[in-house]
């Protein structure tokens, strides 16, 4: 019984947090307008590898493996 009430819980946050997440991505998806924005190539590649590194991240927290993580993005 616990382990269903446990499983729902992390379905419940699951399907939140993920769909709040996609939709944060489609947000920066939008910042590729050049009619709305000026950016660099290099600019756009440190976006991607902010979020390819969260994403590689995540996959390790669900493989066992974790290791210390930014909550901040910054441009450098």
């Amino acid at each position: 019984m616990a382990e269903d009430k446990k499983m729902k819980k992390f379905e419940e946050l699951a399907q939140k947090r993920v769909s709040d997440t996609l939709k944060k991505l489609q947000l920066i998806g939008n910042l590729a307008n050049k009619n709305n924005y000026d950016y660099t190539d290099k600019h756009v590649k440190q976006i991607i590898e902010a979020l390819e590194n969260e994403v590689r991240i995540l996959k390790n927290k669900f493989s066992e493996v974790s290791k210390e993580r930014s909550t901040e993005f910054k441009f450098k």
